[in-house]
């Protein structure tokens, strides 16, 4: 070998050196913040938070009416937690309480989660479904989400949604379960019109309540219940005449990006809609949407981050 050689073989050795231990230091680094993202995730996930948001649909001279929205709560028995937060949100004596679906996520979570909603139950409310109310989540790939809206895989886990909406009903929650029902709150008729989880295509449309005003004198506000908000949906709605649509399942995108916001809706939804109150506009009406982030997760994917989890208090005003 040539005594020029030596030297350059050395240097080309320590350059293939110092690029290995950079590439250690950067997957060390990227390991390091993924687990710190991570555990920031499981933190914020038991960060419970209640949006309030105005909406001035009610007749002129009618008092407000409190809504309290509640969705995606996900629930398996060892969240104490989150048990104890939900229970506290009866300290704020809604007018009505609306479930917009996928109250479980685990094959044991049906009598905990009753529980935990009992001090709820004693207010009027409506609820429908939503796919983790028939069936239990599993594994997979995050990201596949950014494929499309997900799909219930062959030979799901069933829940036991029997017993879940029979304790919502015997404690007198209306199921809105692609049916229509009425109930009077504060002097004023409200009709609901529900729907069965679209994520599912099982929604059926039932129209509205009946009523003419030699029956019924009181003045009348429209409220369509769904759990995903596909916009197929929230157009029939619109159209409709709806006066106020609440809707679930998006988890308000679960992993944001601050600034930015939902990178996913698992619907059709536009991601800036992911969560919040917006007016949905199809052949020339507009109706106000408003999209729960939702109180929890998969028990498979049990992190949240720059997205916590919530309750929504709606306080309905009259028109201006």
């Amino acid at each position: 070998m040539a005594s020029g050689s030596k030297p350059v073989i050395e240097s080309l050795a320590s350059r293939v050196r110092s690029v290995g231990r950079g590439f250690a230091v950067a997957a060390g680094a990227g390991a390091t913040a993924g687990v710190a993202g991570f555990a920031y995730g499981l933190w914020e996930k038991n960060q419970f938070v209640l949006r309030e948001e105005t909406v001035p649909i009610l007749p002129e001279g009618s008092a407000p009416v409190r809504v309290l929205h509640i969705s995606d709560i996900h629930f398996v028995p060892s969240q104490r937690k989150k048990a104890e937060w939900l229970r506290s949100l009866a300290t704020l004596e809604p007018d009505l309480v609306v479930n917009t679906g996928d109250n479980l996520s685990h094959p044991h979570a049906v009598v905990p989660l009753l529980d935990a909603l009992r001090p709820l139950l004693k207010f009027p409310g409506v609820f429908v479904p939503g796919s983790n109310d028939y069936y239990a989540p599993r594994f997979k790939n995050p990201a596949t989400y950014f494929l499309g809206p997900s799909r219930v895989k062959d030979n799901p886990v069933e829940l036991d949604w029997p017993r879940l909406r029979s304790g919502f009903g015997m404690s007198g929650w209306i199921d809105l379960t692609n049916r229509h029902q009425s109930l009077p709150i504060n002097g004023i008729r409200f009709d609901f019109s529900g729907v069965d989880d679209p994520h599912l295509n099982r929604e059926r449309y039932t129209g509205w309540p009946r009523g003419t005003v030699g029956q019924d004198s009181r003045p009348h506000l429209r409220v369509a219940v769904i759990h995903a908000p596909y916009q197929r949906v929230l157009d029939h709605f619109t159209n409709d005449a709806a006066d106020l649509i609440l809707a679930g399942h998006t988890h308000g995108g679960q992993i944001c990006i601050p600034g930015y916001g939902a990178l996913v809706a698992n619907c059709d939804l536009p991601t800036w809609r992911a969560k919040g109150l917006h007016d949905w506009e199809n052949n020339g009406r507009a109706t106000p949407v408003n999209v729960s982030g939702g109180i929890g997760t998969s028990r498979f994917a049990p992190v949240r981050i720059a997205c916590k989890p919530e309750a929504v208090l709606l306080t309905l005003t009259p028109r201006q």
